[in-house]
């Protein structure tokens, strides 16, 4: 054999069939990367027990642009009905079109200083220690939740677990998932503990900020009914009443929507909750990895040091985007087959995916696709930004992604402007899927 091939595909097609999906579950957490090459090279789509692989750039991006044929149906159970468990059908389209409107991209300035001062905050007050992962990683867009998405009034650490949990269930306890029944089941059951716990607070959060809306509203019309509306809200929260400020759940219950929208009160909470599951657990593992990422490399780190200290973020932020090319938070996605449907027509490894197949487009491969990206084995900042996956592609692609494409390298930046930033210890992962524990320090350099 020569120097650098491998033999995964030998030792694949070896293996009993129930000894190969898990085999391709080890390659993909343990040795990726020449495992995709391998693939891509020579069996670009793998049919496994479990599900279908797809390796290359062009395969996974058709099957992404066509969510009526490879549909995220193994999203409902875990997220009941919001707008991400539907298939381009209308209440997808309008929904995530408003909501994109309330995240407007005029923001995205003000939101990366939000998070440049909650960051500085939180590392300042370390004395040059802290465990990154929870006190930082998840504590930052703990914070944004709350003061530009509007979630306020719980405590962060409950934001976290109830994002934790979500992300979990949904993302990593599918069918292929290689869990014990018990494991599965402490999932679910988590799951559900926390989705009563956020059902109640977002219940709780839109009345009192609706009364505050029409409080502040009738202010402006009548003063006296304004006094007792405030009045009214104290009493049943007990609490002052919000001072209402340009936050997203604001801005979404000072909106009139016409009848026509089917936009009610319920579909709005709906949306508020999505913003916090969305927003917490895959920014963590995102900054987290990044980081470690760039701690191990100190060419990269020197360079990433220096583009920090710089007044444009765009070389920095080629960095961080690169660096997820080699450490995403996820290597694949996962779709299933709705109807029959050909992968690579007129290719010679053309193949046939029947309905209700469970389809993994591996967008980690499609990442090093020579097709898509020269030389791809190369960190070179600066790549064509739509040939990244990072935050998903076609209908379904992250509804807050503008909102992630400024927080996640600023928060990266933050932590590598400290003098002297180091690891003490590898990245902890528990045996989940997330990070869990990661020790830095740092002082004068």
């Amino acid at each position: 054999m020569s120097a650098g091939a491998t033999n995964y595909l030998a030792q694949y097609d070896a293996a009993a069939d129930a000894d190969k999906f898990p085999l391709v579950r080890r390659w993909i957490d343990t040795e990726p990367l020449p495992f995709f090459k391998e693939l891509r090279e020579k069996r670009p789509v793998l049919v496994t027990p479990a599900c279908t692989l797809l390796m290359r750039f062009d395969d996974v991006t058709e099957v992404l642009n066509m969510p009526r044929v490879f549909t995220v149906e193994l999203y409902v159970p875990k997220m009941t009905d919001y707008l991400m468990a539907h298939d381009d059908d209308a209440l997808h389209y309008r929904e995530k079109s408003l909501m994109q409107g309330m995240l407007n991209r005029d923001d995205l300035p003000q939101v990366r200083e939000m998070v440049a001062n909650i960051a500085r905050g939180i590392l300042d007050g370390a004395n040059g220690r802290i465990e990154v992962v929870n006190d930082y990683c998840r504590m930052v867009p703990a914070t944004l939740v709350q003061d530009y998405f509007g979630l306020n009034g719980a405590d962060r650490k409950d934001l976290i677990e109830w994002s934790y949990w979500n992300q979990y269930d949904t993302f990593h306890n599918q069918p292929f998932d290689l869990l014990s029944t018990e494991e599965r089941q402490h999932v679910v059951d988590r799951h559900n503990q926390v989705g009563e716990k956020l059902g109640k607070y977002i219940t709780e959060l839109i009345v009192r900020r609706l009364l505050a809306v029409k409080a502040e509203e009738a202010k402006n019309v009548l003063f006296g009914l304004w006094y007792l509306l405030r009045k009214l809200l104290r009493s049943l929260m007990g609490k002052k009443n919000d001072k209402l400020t340009d936050d997203i759940v604001t801005r979404m219950l000072r909106t009139s929507y016409p009848d026509e929208m089917e936009f009610d009160i319920k579909r709005l909470g709906t949306n508020a909750g999505g913003l916090l599951i969305g927003a917490i657990e895959t920014t963590s593992q995102a900054v987290a990895q990044v980081i470690q990422y760039l701690l191990d490399r100190p060419e990269w780190l020197a360079k990433a040091k220096t583009a920090a200290q710089t007044s444009n973020p765009g070389e920095f932020d080629g960095i961080v985007w690169e660096a997820l090319r080699f450490a995403p938070i996820s290597p694949y996605l996962f779709r299933k087959v709705a109807s029959e449907y050909t992968v690579a027509k007129g290719t010679p490894y053309a193949t046939t995916v029947k309905a209700g197949t469970i389809v993994l487009p591996v967008i980690q491969s499609a990442m090093f696709d020579p097709r898509a990206f020269e030389t791809p084995d190369e960190f070179k900042p600066g790549r064509n930004w739509y040939h990244y996956f990072h935050f998903g592609f076609g209908s379904h692609e992250c509804l807050g992604k503008y909102v992630g494409m400024v927080m996640i390298p600023e928060m990266v930046r933050q932590v590598l402007m400290r003098p002297g930033i180091k690891a003490n210890g590898s990245m902890n992962y528990k045996s989940g899927p997330f990070p869990e524990q990661y020790d830095l320090s740092w002082g004068r350099s």
